[in-house]
């Protein structure tokens, strides 16, 4: 792969991760092209090996000759920085790259759920998305054709919020999270421009792509980021076009030197994706299709996925793979916000 040639993938304004995974390749200054259409419809019509799942965006890299389809976006973001050189996003520093991990990891799967949430659960939201996304892949649909696709998007959606979690009971939960969250970032960005420095990681980019949604997509989240964290709003805007940024190595922040406010992010996590990271794995090892939990004070009860078992045991993985100094760094920093408990090797 030439760097004349561009990156090819497809995927949709309106999905989180799509928005995360383009700011990347801006970002990094890596052409791509990106192609509005079903990701499995893409793959047959190329005649590839569908991957599985398969969801926006889905990659396609050529591979000794062969396209391969990946939608990935962790372990597509590890391949990017092997393939292209440049304006590396991982920090070269172990602790501050298990951080940098960690941010991203919640950001993919437990703000998200903030995503889901707030575009599917709200009656306003709901219609907003159904109309909006079937435009996002053809503008020129004709009404008679865009009120049924509408109707349809908004009913399959809305009937799969159980899947993340959201219900009358977690829905006070999941506000409450997404509220202090934001206050987290207001403050954090007053000291500094990205998550751990002057220069943005994987982490950044994470919580980029699902920000894209709830302050400029959906309007109930919109309305509570504009009221809650200006700074928040205006960076989300900030991160979708970095390519004029001239990182250097000084641009990381040590975590010895990291703001108190970092810790206000790593609160949440513990607080709130940490208990739910360790009952959903309990549940994939008892076989169990649905798991239950007290989190914050309150029973949260959801579908088990086997995905973010897979998640925690990489997490774990890569703490263990920390040599003592790296190790005594993060735990000095992690001390006392819960996401301690997620580190235990089982």
């Amino acid at each position: 792969m030439t760097s004349a040639e561009p990156i090819r993938l497809v995927g949709a304004a309106g999905s989180p991760y799509t928005q995360k995974m383009v700011a990347v390749l801006r970002y990094r200054r890596i052409p791509y092209a990106v192609t509005r259409a079903i990701p499995a419809e893409h793959c047959d019509a190329l005649g590839i090996d569908k991957p599985k799942p398969i969801f926006e965006p889905t990659f396609f890299f050529d591979e000794h000759g062969e396209k391969k389809a990946m939608c990935d976006s962790t372990p597509i973001i590890r391949k990017l920085e092997a393939l292209y050189p440049q304006r590396f996003i991982l920090p070269s520093d172990p602790a501050l790259a298990f951080i940098d991990y960690l941010i991203e990891d919640f950001a993919d799967e437990w703000c998200t759920k903030y995503m889901f949430h707030y575009r599917w659960h709200f009656e306003a939201d709901a219609d907003n998305a159904g109309l909006l996304l079937p435009l996002m892949l053809d503008v020129s649909l004709a009404d008679d054709v865009l009120k049924p696709r509408a109707a349809w998007v908004k009913d399959r959606q809305v009937s799969r919020l159980h899947v993340v979690g959201s219900n009358d009971t977690t829905a006070p939960l999941i506000d409450a999270s997404y509220r202090r969250f934001l206050g987290a970032m207001d403050l954090h960005l007053a000291n500094q421009k990205f998550m751990l420095g002057g220069r943005p990681g994987a982490g950044d980019f994470g919580l980029f792509g699902q920000l894209s949604q709830l302050v400029g997509f959906d309007p109930t989240p919109r309305a509570i980021a504009h009221t809650l964290s200006p700074r928040a709003v205006a960076w989300v805007e900030l991160l979708r076009d970095q390519s004029g940024l001239e990182p250097s190595e000084e641009d990381w922040i040590g975590l010895d030197q990291q703001p108190e406010s970092l810790r206000g992010i790593l609160n949440e996590i513990g607080r709130m994706y940490a208990p739910a990271q360790l009952a959903n794995a309990r549940a994939v090892e008892a076989g169990n299709e649905h798991w239950e939990a007290q989190i914050d004070g309150a029973t949260w009860s959801q579908r088990t996925f086997p995905y973010q078992a897979k998640c925690l045991r990489w997490t774990i993985e890569h703490y263990h793979s920390l040599d003592h100094a790296a190790r005594a760094s993060v735990d000095t920093l992690l001390d006392g916000t819960g996401v301690e408990a997620m580190l235990v090797v089982k």
